[in-house]
């Protein structure tokens, strides 16, 4: 079973690349919308966000573009959020040097789903390096119970990949457990199919803790899986069991392993479900029909739900029911990551009990 380290300075950290997003006000299209609001995101800070709110300590590690605006709004942005960050300055180089990414989305409407543009050219994060960050002092002096790795950061450059191969090994060496997300994106893997699969399948073999859906299995790691669409999701939790015991059974040494259910019926309402097998437990949470705002981050809102409850040592049982709903939270809000109040208010989502708390 999973142990966490006794004493730690951090409870979770992780690796990204951090820039901000822009959503159009009340819902419209980008293309169409003249005002919007911003915040400063990345998936791996979402998944912070649920455990940093709720008092545990969290750190990213990044880089930023030293003296620029938009470095000096994320930093006050994730001091808000109580997240701690760490990570060189890097010289902008003049207008066509280094910068942080601007994610562009609007959240969709009824039968028209949201649409997102991801403008990374110059990105910062790119050129993320071990040689940057003291990993001894961050892991044995320090001490951290739980590194959070993603998909995203790790495929986004050659340099990403060996910064997040290295952090798993220092991590590995130290009884710092490690989640990984796979989260895959074609995108950020074309032309780097075969190295990607390598590290991918390096990082997985270390992880405590892997997570993604059926695509992310099938495309990252060649696992066989259920093809999206189709059937009613209820139908193909066989399916997605069969899927993650194949994961199993080619990553043995991880505890937990875990997968989220969405069934789109429209922008506004989805089938939201999720299945956890811890050892030789299932945990199953079947689709269930919740309301969406806006639907960029609740994935993100499963994982930062489920790794706070392992943090807060909570039976497993919990671990899932506490991770459907903190992804129900992300999905009612604007921002792509949830701010609970309190465990009360995730737990209430979880009950489906929407009554006005005075």
């Amino acid at each position: 079973m999973l142990k966490l380290k006794e004493k730690g300075k951090y409870d979770l950290i992780c690796p990204t690349s951090i820039g901000v997003r822009i959503t159009p006000a009340d819902r419209l299209p980008v293309h169409t919308s003249r005002m919007f609001q911003m915040q400063a995101t990345s998936a791996e800070s979402n998944v912070l966000n649920v455990s940093a709110a709720l008092g545990l300590k969290t750190k990213i590690l990044t880089a930023f573009v030293k003296d620029s605006p938009i470095a000096q709004f994320i930093k006050s942005e994730l001091r808000f959020r109580n997240i701690d960050y760490e990570g060189p300055e890097v010289e902008q180089d003049g207008p066509w040097g280094v910068r942080h990414q601007f994610n562009i989305a609007d959240s969709g409407y009824g039968l028209r789903g949201p649409r997102v543009w991801n403008d990374r050219a110059g990105e910062v994060g790119r050129a993320l390096n071990i040689k940057d960050f003291d990993i001894k002092r961050i892991f044995n002096d320090e001490g951290v119970k739980i590194l959070h790795l993603s998909g995203l950061i790790a495929s986004m450059s050659t340099d990403t990949t060996r910064f997040c191969l290295e952090l798993a090994r220092e991590a590995r060496k130290c009884g710092t457990l490690i989640s990984f997300d796979l989260n895959f994106r074609a995108s950020f893997w074309k032309d780097r199919e075969k190295e990607l699969r390598e590290s991918f399948t390096e990082i997985a073999s270390y992880a405590d803790i892997l997570i993604g859906n059926e695509e992310d299995f099938q495309l990252a790691l060649g696992i066989n899986g259920p093809e999206a669409g189709g059937e009613e999701l209820g139908s193909k939790i066989d399916s997605f069991k069969a899927m993650v015991l194949e994961v199993k059974k080619q990553f043995p040494e991880a505890k937990v392993y875990a997968t989220t259910l969405r069934q789109v019926l429209n922008a506004n309402t989805h089938m939201w479900g999720a299945l956890v097998l811890a050892g030789e437990q299932w945990h199953i949470e079947e689709p269930r029909e919740i309301q969406v705002l806006d639907r960029i981050g609740g994935g993100d809102g499963f994982v930062a739900g489920l790794l706070y409850a392992i943090l807060r040592g909570w039976t497993e049982d919990k671990w899932i029911r506490f991770g459907w709903a903190s992804g129900v939270l992300a999905a009612s809000v604007l921002d792509d990551y949830g701010t609970p109040a309190d465990e009360e208010q995730v737990w209430s989502i979880y009950k489906g009990n929407a009554r006005v708390k005075r």
